[in-house]
């Protein structure tokens, strides 16, 4: 029995061991951590139970048969974040560049199956070379069969993405069907064809980094949510943000200790908004007084930064948030804030999170490259994502709330719950001044008759009044006092139940 029990751990170690020695010291020059500790870090201490580690490829091709490394260049299993179940694969870049055999694929789709069989997150830590060329269409029918799961799973378990190395070709695919993606600055990079091949089929020139960096992809294309310095800060964050997240869509959300008084005053609040009406002010000041602890999770937070989306905890729970941000774009809606929030709150829909929309927003965008971009149509999504949510909605009107924007901002009329505002809100058509240039053109000659048209317009409509007559608004609270009334607000919608018709599924304005 002892040799069977050496055997074991002779093999153990072989397939701990990866690509071996060499590669793993190269892959630590690049400032990379090897698959198995990256999940060493990830996971909570002794908690990682590991599937397949002894699976080997099967092909025979090329003379692949003489080089069979225990695992197949993939680690997987379950372990716990914080004491919650989440399942995990980290694919190891020292075994043939990571990349992806039939079987490499039978190993993710096998604790794919098992986390939306016990309704636990998957977080895949990606570092590959793309689909393995030795075994052709295998290695393509193995990407295919881990996109279907990513499929079925969506808006089923919480999935979360890891760039930590390359990611190219069909391998980009997986992670761009997940819900949060995460790159490591300087040493992760996504494209569909790399430099090379754009080389050769348009002649443009470009790095790796401008191609598909983590700045490209955080700031110009929207495809990831975050970057970070190197693999612990983005291990580290990980772990932060499924404290957020509930298990699956059945389960509620997560309840942490909290030690912030649900009724604290913030007089600071009262003076927030300033005089001037086209003065910013940093909504995320706002933010971080409501939240327990001031303890903000952005996410997205280097594109479209004329909206904030992310999570923050009232009373222990989770709650996500959507703000229009003053200091950027005067706080507008345009076509990269509205599909930036649209995917946000569709999210927060499918795993039952609340949403609080903090709202100064006096408008679309106007002009020609946003109509010519479909702002029409990305406007729609938002509006499309808040009126089929079925979650605690709660809105708060911090000052402007002009035309169609304010509809699209979790209206009363989107099936909001509660929509407050503060004394400095403007609910109206337009601002002042183009309301009167319109109503009163036959004056426009006259500067001081227009001067006072504009002042009996917003001594009118530059409050939030009116819409509180016509219950639009339930009611104009003290600023100072906003954290006591959304707190009171969610408490009381814990056991909201609210459903759309069948179907058997929509058909958002994509």
């Amino acid at each position: 029995m002892k040799d069977i029990l050496n055997e074991l751990e002779r093999r153990r170690e072989n397939a701990r061991m990866g690509g071996g020695a060499r590669r793993i010291e190269a892959q630590h020059k690049k400032g990379k951590l090897t698959a198995r500790e990256r999940l060493d870090l990830l996971l909570d201490e002794d908690s990682f139970e590991e599937f397949d580690m002894f699976v080997a490829h099967r092909c025979t091709e090329f003379g692949m048969e003489k080089d069979r490394p225990a695992g197949d260049g993939v680690v997987t299993g379950w372990g716990t974040i914080n004491g919650r179940l989440v399942y995990v694969f980290s694919q190891d870049f020292t075994v043939f560049g990571g990349s992806l055999s039939e079987t490499h694929a039978q190993k993710i789709c096998k604790i794919m199956d098992m986390a939306m069989q016990n309704g636990a997150p998957v977080i895949g830590l990606n570092d590959s070379g793309g689909a393995r060329i030795q075994e052709g269409v295998a290695s393509l029918a193995g990407y295919a069969e881990v996109f279907q799961r990513n499929i079925m799973a969506s808006g089923v378990v919480p999935q979360i993405s890891v760039i930590m190395g390359p990611c190219a070709g069909g391998a980009v695919y997986s992670p761009a069907m997940t819900d949060f993606i995460f790159m490591v600055k300087d040493s992760s990079y996504m494209f569909v064809t790399g430099p090379d091949v754009v080389k050769t089929v348009t002649n443009e020139e470009v790095t790796a980094e401008e191609l598909g960096g983590a700045s490209t992809h955080t700031k110009k294309s929207s495809v990831a949510d975050g970057a970070f310095e190197n693999d612990v800060e983005a291990l580290s964050e990980v772990r932060r943000l499924v404290d957020f997240l509930p298990l699956n869509n059945r389960s509620k959300v997560p309840v942490r200790p909290f030690f912030d008084d649900p009724d604290r005053v913030e007089p600071a609040l009262d003076t927030l908004v300033p005089d001037n009406p086209n003065t910013p002010y940093d909504m995320k000041e706002l933010i971080f007084k409501l939240a327990d602890e001031g303890d903000f999770y952005e996410i997205q937070e280097a594109f479209a930064k004329n909206i904030i989306t992310g999570f923050l905890r009232l009373e222990g729970r989770t709650v996500g948030v959507v703000a229009n941000q003053p200091m950027v774009l005067a706080g507008c809606l345009d076509i990269d804030s509205s599909r930036k929030a649209a995917r946000f709150v569709r999210f927060c829909d499918a795993f039952e999170i609340p949403l609080l929309t903090l709202v100064d927003v006096p408008g679309f965008l106007p002009g020609t490259s946003q109509e010519y971009g479909g702002v029409i149509k990305h406007g729609a999504k938002l509006l499309f994502a808040y009126g089929e949510a079925t979650v605690p909605k709660v809105t708060l009107i911090t000052r402007k709330a002009y035309g169609g924007a304010y509809d699209v901002m979790s209206s009363k009329h989107l099936r909001g719950d509660f929509n407050y505002a503060w004394p400095s809100a403007e609910i109206a058509v337009m601002g002042a001044k183009g309301a009167t240039e319109i109503l009163y053109r036959s004056e426009l000659g006259d500067a001081e008759k227009i001067a006072a048209r504009t002042a009996d317009y917003e001594k009118r409509f530059a409050n939030p009044f009116v819409a509180a007559e016509k219950g639009f608004i339930d009611e104009v609270i003290t600023p100072s006092a906003s954290r006591r009334r959304i707190c009171r607000a969610f408490a009381s919608l814990r056991n909201k139940q609210q459903q759309n018709p069948w179907k058997k599924h929509d058909n958002i304005p994509l």
